[in-house]
């Protein structure tokens, strides 16, 4: 009888579990995520991720896009190309990722491997930020001085955080998954939120106010290297640091040289440098007065809002219909869907929309989500890819690597353009020119898709890299590095 009432008692207890009101709220759910994950993981790291990857790599990254574009056309008064040519720069500290892998994998300061890092990213983009802020007269090249100093303090911010990932990953495998989805929740989240707030903030306190307010993700991530919790190393040999640096130079130059490894690499940069970019030269068109739409402010920001929401689609379709499809089939399509959708860019600035009866705003704002929806679909191939081409061992760091050639043909894509709208004489208030930069640029982004060769046929479950690479004698060289280059996880990006 007392086992049939205990029985009968645990009944009633799973039912009154399984009723609606025991069950956690749909408002309750992500808090209890959060606190499963900082209870097993200690809260600074979670603090970490949500401060870096939500608030200055997301919110930051977003408000620093429209207010440097506002800066750059308002305050420094300088022409479209100039600033494709400055933006360039800023982006430089990306590029070389790798760099602040490496240091902060086998150069710990003060005994620590990560915590310096954070306050030396936070107190570098703080006070560039400040400097920014406060000088309205600022020469540009200091301007240009302050703004690459910040973008290095949110890159190194981003590769040491990208190694507490990888380090938590591998100390939690059942919750690897989960960080990986609490750093790419907390960067879309950041990203739509500065998007949303950015023009209305560039609209009330200028854009050297919403550069100035910069200075605060900074500090949050100063923060974050004061109170992480990390274990001190004692009597750290430094002697060796200069020559686990060379071995991992070594390995990387190694792994370049096989030829299913650098020509993916060389598509990948090629595909990037090839697609112009005319961002600047369009921005401001639509925000001149005469010839162009002459969005404000806030127009601007909520264009940039939905544009991050057609991201988020890319990554679904591709998520839920597309990664099964082989890797040149994914990157044919979005490449050729890519020079569609850079045709928009077209229609709007000879104002054939009109002509149909689609008012500018509407088909900016269908213009803007559809291009980073294809965007999308190319990024995240090419990110699989990358994936696949790191061999064991310097995973993380070669996977630096390749995101710092991306970054590379990026720069290019931006220089080249820049170069493009200064031959054609765009300039800050004569646009004549600017449907044939749009033409020249699709016309150029077709050249890619005869470089599909170098992409290899295989698709998301195939093995790329050469069994001799995976078992062979470069495993074991790489292996006897395995001690002091620690995997180096990235998300995102850098787009």
């Amino acid at each position: 009888m007392e086992d049939e009432e205990k029985i009968g008692l645990r009944d009633e207890d799973l039912k009154e579990k399984k009723s609606p009101e025991a069950c956690p709220s749909l408002f309750l759910a992500p808090i209890n995520w959060y606190r499963k994950l900082a209870l097993e993981m200690h809260w600074s790291f979670v603090f970490g991720v949500v401060v870096v990857y939500g608030v200055s790599q997301g919110m930051g990254r977003a408000l620093g896009r429209v207010a440097s574009d506002y800066y750059w056309k308002d305050v420094q008064k300088v022409q479209p190309s100039r600033t494709q040519f400055y933006m360039g720069i800023t982006s430089i500290p990306w590029i070389v990722k790798p760099l602040w892998g490496l240091l902060t994998d086998v150069v710990p300061i003060a005994g620590y491997k990560r915590r310096p890092y954070f306050v030396l990213a936070g107190f570098i983009g703080a006070i560039s930020m400040l400097i920014l802020s406060l000088n309205s007269n600022l020469h540009a090249a200091i301007a240009l001085l302050c703004l690459t100093a910040s973008s290095a303090g949110v890159a190194i911010a981003d590769v040491t955080i990208d190694a507490c990932v990888a380090q938590n990953s591998t100390n939690h495998p059942a919750l690897a998954g989960d960080l990986q989805s609490l750093c790419g929740l907390n960067s879309s989240i950041g990203a739509l939120l500065g998007f949303l707030v950015s023009g209305l903030l560039v609209h009330l306190i200028g854009s050297q106010g919403v550069l100035g307010l910069l200075s605060v993700p900074a500090a949050l991530v100063f923060l974050v290297g004061v109170i992480l919790k990390e274990p001190c190393m004692q009597n750290f040999a430094y002697r060796e640091v200069h020559q686990n640096l060379l071995g991992a130079c070594q390995s990387m130059w190694m792994t370049l040289k096989c030829p299913d490894i650098w020509r993916p690499c060389l598509f990948m940069y090629l595909s990037f440098a090839l697609s112009l970019n005319i961002q600047e030269g369009l921005f401001y068109w639509y925000t001149d007065k005469k010839a162009g739409p002459a969005f404000s402010q806030e127009n601007v920001g909520f264009i940039f809002s939905i544009g991050s929401v057609g991201s988020l689609l890319g990554v679904l379709l591709y998520q839920n219909i597309l990664k099964d499809y082989p890797f040149r089939e994914l990157l044919f399509g979005s490449q050729l869907l890519l020079v569609i959708s850079g045709m928009m860019d077209l229609v709007l600035v000879l104002r054939l929309n009109l002509k149909f009866g689609v008012p500018d705003y509407l088909f900016v704002v269908l213009d803007e989500s559809v291009g980073q929806m294809v965007g999308q679909l190319k990024w995240m191939p090419l990110l699989v890819l990358s994936s696949k081409l790191c061999p064991p061992g310097i995973e993380g760091t070669f996977f630096a690597l390749l995101m710092s050639i991306d970054n590379f043909g990026l720069l290019t894509s931006s220089w080249l353009g820049g170069l493009l709208l200064h031959i054609l004489k765009v300039t800050r208030t004569e646009f004549n020119n600017l449907w044939v930069a749009i033409l020249v640029r699709n016309v150029i982004r077709i050249l890619p898709l005869s470089l599909l060769f170098l992409v290899p046929k295989s698709d998301h479950q195939s093995t790329i890299l050469p069994l001799d690479m995976l078992n062979g004698k470069e495993e074991e060289e790489i292996r006897e590095q395995e001690d002091n280059i620690e995997m180096v996880a990235l998300v995102d990006n850098t787009r």
